[in-house]
């Protein structure tokens, strides 16, 4: 189940949303299985520890990030996966590894993969492994004001992106 912080976070933003109850679903592939929609609509957050902050990194579940780029883009040398432990109390009423990407509400910065400006509307971990909740691509941008940029491996077939850009 959503917590009511994230819920009331949405409503209080006046975000539109949609939830919708699933199958537990632990990977963000096995969500998208689970939600019979694409992986590039399923957007996953990945939590990182660059130098002496925490990060929300957010990419399509396919996807992986390319810490290369992240740690190019955040302009940091130092950068890993966050330990669970270094996270987990910031996320109380969330089940672990089902954090949700709004790092207004948690005080957390967010970079985002521009590839998911290719979904209209995605799919999040809203703190359940067994509700997801879906909004729009820009909503979610306007809410959360992250940094966007290519920051996972390149997809077979593409190119070399652009450097990165910053919105809001």
């Amino acid at each position: 189940m959503i917590p009511d912080s994230i819920i009331q976070y949405l409503q209080r933003h006046q975000i539109p949303f949609e939830r919708r109850p699933h199958l537990r679903a632990i990977t963000a592939q096995a969500l998208a299985a689970t939600l019979h929609v694409s992986g590039f609509q399923v957007a996953k957050t990945v939590i990182l520890h660059a130098q002496d902050r925490l990060w929300l990194c957010v990419t399509s579940a396919p996807d992986t990030l390319d810490l290369g780029r992240v740690s190019e883009m955040l302009g940091v040398r130092r950068l890993r996966l966050a330990e669970e432990s270094e996270f987990a109390e910031l996320f109380p009423e969330c089940e672990v590894g089902a954090e949700p990407p709004f790092g207004q509400l948690y005080g957390l910065p967010v970079l985002v993969d521009e590839h998911l400006r290719q979904a209209e509307r995605l799919w999040f971990r809203a703190g359940s492994h067994a509700e997801a909740i879906e909004l729009a691509f820009e909503d979610f941008i306007a809410l959360e004001e992250p940094l966007l940029g290519h920051i996972v491996r390149d997809r077979p077939g593409e190119r070399a992106h652009a450097p990165m850009e910053m919105h809001g």
